[in-house]
């Protein structure tokens, strides 16, 4: 029997996202620019910090009460990065970041897939698969999540994360839930490769990775799922 694996995170690239919300329903704050610096109101907003490499900052604020992250990095200083995190929690937020993506599905397929977040929920995660994960990888705990990583990469991989947390506590869920995610980041994608893409190229791909390094039987649903 398959695993269903999730999509709970997307980070997508374009030139200019912020033509999408000129109106009513959304307001853009700047966090970090030219002449502008406001690193507390980043990380009272996201629980993160605004790191040197990226040159510009912005926080979007829906009508219905999200905020999302709109950053530019040093690397790609023409370019935009938006991120959708947290469409597989268990709360309110998670239903209106569904919504949010529904609204601007068409449009964000033609944007460049930069990473995409897979998560399995188990009550426990199976020993077999932790011991799976522990063939090729490290252990490595930090706070509320066990990364895994290769004996050869430092803080990053460029292709592939592995990492197990205490959803229940994250989520503050009234039952013991964990979660083993796998973060597909942009060096595992074809150079400039769309959203739209996903589904009838990479899908099976992924599946196959998340399989080699775990042993699970998977079944990512689809982008296409989430409309």
């Amino acid at each position: 029997m398959k695993s269903v694996g999730k999509i709970d995170s997307i980070s997508l690239r374009s030139e200019d996202f912020e033509q999408w919300f000129i109106n009513e329903d959304y307001i853009i704050e700047t966090a970090k620019s030219v002449g502008i610096f406001e690193p507390k109101l980043w990380s009272d907003t996201f629980k993160k910090h605004l790191t040197k490499s990226i040159t510009e900052a912005k926080i979007i604020y829906t009508s219905t009460g999200l905020t999302i992250a709109l950053k530019r990095y040093n690397r790609s200083p023409t370019k935009q990065t938006l991120d959708i995190a947290g469409l597989r929690g268990y709360d309110n937020k998670s239903e209106l970041l569904n919504d949010f993506l529904e609204a601007h599905f068409l449009e964000f397929m033609g944007c460049e897939l930069k990473r995409i977040d897979v998560c399995f929920d188990f009550v426990k995660v199976p020993n077999r698969i932790i011991k799976k994960l522990c063939e090729k990888r490290e252990p490595l705990k930090y706070y509320n999540t066990t990364y895994y990583k290769t004996p050869k990469e430092k803080k990053t991989n460029a292709k592939l994360d592995i990492k197990r947390y205490d959803k229940q506590k994250e989520a503050n869920l009234s039952k013991p839930l964990e979660r083993l995610e796998f973060c597909f980041k942009g060096a595992y994608f074809p150079k400039g490769m769309k959203l739209k893409d996903l589904d009838k190229h990479f899908i099976s791909k992924m599946e196959k990775s998340i399989k080699r390094f775990s042993g699970i039987d998977a079944k990512v649903l689809p982008i296409s799922y989430i409309t």
